[in-house]
Parts: C-alpha cells; structure tokens; sequence
C-alpha cells in the first residue's frame, strides 16, 4: 500500500521549484512584452529577451534535480511527478506563449493553432514518459538510460536559443524581423521530434562522482568556458547538435557510439540488445 504522505527529498525538489519558478517567472515577462508590443517595441523585447533567459534557467535546474536525486538514492514517484508539472510550465507554457506573442500579429489564428499542438504534444510526451518509468519501478526495472524522443526540455531549450541567437543577428535592435518565421514550423518539427522514435541520451549517467581523464575532462572544460564566451549562439549550437545526433545515431558503429557517448557517461543501448 502507497502512503498516503510520501516524503519529499529536499534538494532535488528545491532544484524542480527553481525549475518552475523559471518557467512561471518567463511567462510573466511574455505576458508583459505582449502589453508593451506594440506601444514600447524596446522594453517588449528586453522582456522577451529576459523570458529567454529563465527558460535556459529551467533547464540547468531540470538538469541538477535528477542528478540529485539519483546521487543520494532519491528518485520517487512524487519528484518525477513535480518534475513533469514543473517541466509543462516551464518547457510547454513557456515557450509556447513566447512564439504566440511573437509572431501573432502577422498570422494569428494559425500562430495559436501551432503553439496549442505544441504544448498539447509536450503534455502527451511528459505522459507517456511518466507511464513507462511508472511501468518499469513495478517491474523492478531499472529505467531506460535513452529517451524515445526528443525531450521537451531540450525542445524549450532549442527555441529559446534560436531566439536568443535571433537577437543577436539583430544586432540589439530587439525585434526579430522576418527570422521570427522560422520559429513556428520549428515548433512544429519539434513537437513530432517529442513524438519519434529517434533515441536520445538521457545524461543518466552524469554524476557528481562521474570520472574523466585529464584531457576529455579538459575538453569539456573548454566546451563550458566557450559556450559561456559566447551565448549569444554557442547555446543554439548544442542544442542542435544534440537534435541531429538522434538522426546520426542509428548509422554510428557501436565503438563511434561508445565513444561519443562515454563522454556523457552513456552506456550505448546497441550494447543492450537496441
């Protein structure tokens, strides 16, 4: 029998509550942006600029609270649970309402159509998602190291950095111009990515207590330090690469998978029979 109170661990919880006051405090910002569009085309897009920030916010915090909790032996039904309400504000309303805004004022009915199927698919996918990992704790299994899909909040991410990387081309003049077009059928690309069966790592793996060598510990240093130099587009550069490597995976030899995905502490699922 379940009980009627479960415990919440502290930490990894607290890192999901960062992940959805992000995700709430972004769509504050876009509901703002949308008052000031059209009087204060500048303060509106400062305000579109900040949502941008809290949703890449959302996705460090997504990123710590499984590490967490699978460091300390804290994974339970009621943190995966939070997660995925934390994840559907801040990686489904979110960004959503970001696109809606943007690019309402040139097709509107369509606009809300292809935000709505885009949250609608982020939904299903954080269901499904919960339903298997539910399948597999009665089953005593242990669960799966590999997404079946392109996650959501690596979706969320996407957007958010093409955005970001939008911006930047604008060169400060905080409008996107005719760039903007190209968000809405990425939206929807996005939302059959989260339905495919294209596999992804998970970064299960990943832990405090992951080991390195010296020099992959000196590339992934680099990797850090230079995407921080440069996040106006380095972001938008590993969340692509991180979309086409489903498409790369299934042609990659086991020894190209285990060598790229050793890097991320990934056992390749071709070794478990994939």
């Amino acid at each position: 029998m379940s009980e009627p109170n479960p415990k919440i661990y502290l930490l990894p919880n607290l890192m999901t509550a960062g992940n959805l006051f992000c995700g709430f405090t972004a769509t504050l910002k876009i509901l703002e942006g949308a008052l000031l569009q059209f009087s204060n085309p500048d303060a509106a897009g400062d305000l579109f600029h900040a949502a941008i920030w809290f949703i890449l916010g959302a996705c460090i915090f997504d990123l710590l609270d499984g590490r967490l909790a699978r460091l300390g032996g804290h994974e339970s039904a009621f943190g995966r649970e939070f997660d995925s309400l934390a994840d559907i504000v801040s990686f489904g309303v979110a960004p959503a309402l970001m696109v809606y805004r943007v690019v309402l004022q040139e097709f509107p009915r369509a606009c809300w159509i292809v935000a709505a199927i885009y949250l609608v698919c982020g939904a299903l996918r954080l269901a499904r998602f919960n339903c298997v990992a539910a399948k597999d704790d009665a089953a005593g299994v242990e669960n799966e190291k590999n997404f079946t899909g392109f996650p959501i909040p690596a979706a969320a991410g996407l957007i958010a950095s093409i955005t970001l990387f939008m911006l930047w081309l604008a060169q400060g003049e905080h409008q996107l111009g005719r760039w903007k077009f190209v968000l809405p059928p990425l939206m929807l690309f996005l939302s059959f990515m989260m339905f495919s069966r294209f596999r992804y790592p998970s970064f299960k793996g990943v832990n405090w207590r992951t080991k390195k060598s010296i020099p992959r510990f000196l590339i992934i240093s680099f990797i850090l330090v230079f995407t921080v130099l440069n996040y106006e587009w380095m972001p938008a550069v590993l969340f692509i690469s991180y979309l086409l490597y489903g498409f790369l995976r299934p042609w990659l030899s086991r020894e190209w998978r285990r060598e790229i995905e050793e890097e991320i502490g990934e056992e390749p699922a071709a070794e478990a029979g994939e």
